[in-house]
């Protein structure tokens, strides 16, 4: 029963929580001025953010199947209608588990985690909504370099 229900598996302290609904009350209330449309990319056929792209590419380098993703508002260009937070769903696969603790270790409490057994998938965000483009370089980073361990004898 327990693999049925969402896991939080990131390990945020409570300061960093309180700090996260502060973030998002003062989002919410900023002036949001659009600067530009958020640039798209195609990815196996499918238009997602170019924040995050590389991510994705680096994580289909090691043959992990995505499900969803965003790069997250920013005021730096859309800062409506998108996912407050920038995230990749994994689905679940040979050496996701271990990539996805490789990930928590490296990008520490920036990564917010949760895994959903019943749907056998790991749910990546950045904790902040001033995180998100870092999220995605992160992301693409941990990938690349999870991918070099995983050569290494």
């Amino acid at each position: 029963m327990e693999q049925d229900i969402e896991q939080l598996w990131s390990n945020q302290s409570a300061e960093r929580w309180k700090r996260r609904k502060g973030e998002l009350a003062a989002w919410i209330e900023r002036p949001k001025p659009q600067n530009g449309q958020k640039k798209l990319m195609l990815f196996d056929d499918i238009e997602v953010d170019a924040s995050i792209y590389p991510a994705l590419m680096a994580l289909k380098n090691l043959d992990f199947k995505t499900e969803y993703s965003c790069a997250g508002v920013s005021i730096l260009d859309e800062p409506e209608d998108h996912s407050l937070y920038a995230y990749v769903t994994l689905m679940e696969g040979p050496n996701t588990d271990q990539f996805v603790k490789y990930a928590m270790q490296r990008m520490g409490y920036r990564l917010l985690v949760t895994y959903e057994g019943l749907k056998h998938r790991y749910d990546l965000s950045s904790f902040y909504i001033s995180q998100n483009r870092s999220f995605c370089y992160g992301l693409e980073l941990c990938a690349k370099e999870f991918s070099y361990k995983m050569l290494q004898p």
